[in-house]
C-alpha cells in the first residue's frame, strides 16, 4: 500500500481574525494521550476538532473525524481532507480552537482548518510507507518487557503480536535502522 506517515508529532499556531487555530499532526497511536495533554494544556479553547486516517487489519483505509461543535462539516471534515489529500495514514490531526470574538462563516472556517492542517503538514517530516519495512522475533515469555521496551524506545509499530505456548513473535513495522537496532538489543540481551 502506498501513503505516507510520521513518526515525530508536530504542531503549528495560526491566527485568523482573532481566532486561534493550533494544529498537531501525530501518530496515530498517539491520538488518545495527545487528547488528554490537550484538553489539559488548553482548558479555555472552544473547540477540538479532529480527524484520523489509518489502515486496518484488512488492509482497508478507514477515517473518522469531528466538528466538536462547529458548524456542521466546517471543520472535521477539511481537516480529514488534509490527511486524504497528502495520502497521509495512521495519523491524526487535532486542531485546538481559541474563538477570538469575530464570526468568520462557514467558509472562513473551512479555509482556516484546512490552513492550520496544510501548515501542520509542511512541518512534518513524512515518511513513504514503502520505505517501512518488517521485522518477525520469537522470544521467551520472560523476555516480553525487554522487547516491548525497546519497540516503544524507537517508537516502532507492533502490527502483530502472537502468543504461543512457550513463546511470543511479534511482528514490527518501521525504518530499517531502528528495525536493527531493535534486532540488536534483543540478540544481545542476557
Amino acid at each position: 500500500m502506498t501513503g505516507y506517515t510520521l513518526t515525530k508529532p508536530v504542531s503549528v499556531k495560526v491566527d485568523i481574525k482573532k481566532s486561534s487555530f493550533i494544529a498537531h499532526l501525530f501518530p496515530l497511536e498517539m491520538f488518545d494521550d495527545y487528547m488528554e495533554k490537550l484538553r489539559t494544556e488548553h482548558p479555555k479553547a472552544r473547540h477540538f476538532v479532529w480527524a484520523t486516517r489509518y489502515i486496518n487489519e484488512h488492509n482497508q483505509i478507514v477515517e473518522n473525524c469531528s466538528d466538536d461543535g462547529e458548524p456542521k462539516n466546517t471543520s472535521g471534515k477539511p481537516t480529514l481532507k488534509v490527511l486524504q489529500g497528502h495520502d497521509i495514514v495512521n495519523a491524526g490531526i487535532i486542531t485546538v480552537r481559541y474563538f477570538g470574538g469575530v464570526k468568520l462563516g462557514t467558509g472562513g472556517l473551512v479555509r482556516a482548518y484546512n490552513d492550520a492542517g496544510q501548515e501542520a503538514v509542511e512541518l512534518a517530516k513524512l515518511i513513504s510507507l514503502d520505505s517501512l519495512s518488517k521485522l518477525t522475533l520469537t522470544v521467551a515469555y520472560n523476555q516480553t518487557k525487554h522487547v516491548e521496551y525497546h519497540i516503544d524506545r524507537l517508537k516502532l509499530k507492533s502490527i502483530n503480536t502472537d502468543f504461543g505456548v512457550e513463546d511470543v513473535t511479534y511482528t514490527v513495522q518501521g525504518e530499517s535502522e531502528k528495525l536493527d537496532e531493535l534486532n540488536d538489543a534483543i540478540t544481545k540481551a542476557p
